[in-house]
């Protein structure tokens, strides 16, 4: 058995509570000690959802971050982003193990020093990128092979939730992230335009990345749409993969080759071009299990804290993804002279 660990939360708004009950189903790896909220209302909310879904382990409310940080072996962070580093800071100073919600911070800048704290302290800090861990993208990730060409929509209904952030750190950096993840390039150009619909910060953002391999992300998101979407399309040499985020659903496209006077599938699908290979479409659709992604995320952080496996998403990860959407930003910026 794995040894148990003891775990606090900051923040105990919308997120913070899905991490809370998310624990409640890994207690044979964390002990959840708590939580701090300086918000009463979010520490009512706590109160009553532990009380509704009759939690095993109902959460504590700390008097300050100070506190549960000195009660725990690790913490995730799960504030508004401009919280995220300088609670970071206290986590890392006091040797706990540290998880960040994504985006790490609002600059590149203020992150980056948090590599020196962390290599300091000997502890782990994982970024919460948690498309890493949906079914649907745990079940194609096997199949990526050095992809061409990623197109990706994320488009969200309103919600007033989430607007001290652009679209770009708040949606689209899932994208930037699995996109950084399947082309294992970097970024060498970054174009941008974007608009703000609601409010000061912009709400619809397109990019396109160019990687140093020579492939291309073009990544789409809005948080005014009518209807949700969070789909990923990716194109490799050998394969087409369609990947459904929010209905977890995917599809594998393959090219395979049919050898001259081997017997057809009346029902199957072939390409024949003259002077090539004739060449049959293999559709497949990965089996999709129900897991919950960020209790994944937790089961996976737990594991890189005890070094029974490595962190899937690391700091590096996040500072990665976070210095792509900085640039993004900025060209949005450069399209719009004041």
């Amino acid at each position: 058995m794995s040894q148990s660990l003891r775990i606090g939360v900051l923040g105990a708004g919308h997120l913070g509570r899905i991490h809370l009950r998310c624990l409640q189903s890994l207690s044979s790896k964390w002990t959840l000690a708590g939580h701090f909220d300086p918000d009463p209302k979010s520490n009512e909310a706590v109160s009553t959802l532990a009380a509704e879904e009759n939690w095993g382990t109902p959460s504590s409310a700390f008097d300050s971050a100070a506190a549960l940080i000195d009660a725990v072996d690790a913490v995730a962070i799960v504030t508004p982003t401009q919280h995220h580093v300088q609670l970071a800071e206290q986590v890392l100073k006091a040797g706990r193990h540290c998880f960040i919600e994504k985006p790490v911070a609002n600059s590149y800048s203020d992150a980056e020093r948090l590599i020196a704290l962390r290599d300091q302290a000997g502890k782990v800090v994982q970024v919460g990128h948690v498309e890493r861990f949906n079914p649907a993208f745990q079940a194609t990730r096997l199949q990526l092979d050095r992809p061409r060409f990623i197109e990706a929509h994320r488009l969200a209904q309103f919600n007033p939730r989430g607007l001290d952030v652009s679209v770009v750190f708040d949606l689209m950096i899932h994208d930037i992230d699995l996109a950084l993840h399947a082309m294992g390039s970097e970024v060498t150009r970054v174009a941008a335009n974007g608009v703000a619909v609601v409010g000061d910060s912009v709400d619809i953002a397109n990019a396109r990345l160019e990687f140093a391999s020579g492939a291309v992300a073009n990544l789409t998101a809005s948080r005014v749409s009518l209807s949700p979407m969070r789909k990923v399309r990716l194109f490799q040499p050998d394969a087409y993969l369609s990947v459904d985020l929010l209905n977890r659903k995917a599809q594998v496209v393959k090219l395979e080759d049919v050898a001259a006077g081997q017997e057809r599938d009346p029902y199957g699908m072939y390409l024949d071009v003259p002077g090539k290979t004739a060449r049959r479409l293999h559709i497949e659709e990965p089996d999709i299990s129900e897991a919950n992604a960020i209790a994944d995320e937790l089961a996976d952080f737990h594991a890189a804290c005890t070094g029974t496996a490595p962190c899937q998403v690391s700091l590096e990860d996040g500072l990665a993804a976070l210095r792509v959407a900085q640039d993004i930003m900025n060209r949005i910026k450069d399209s719009h002279p004041s």
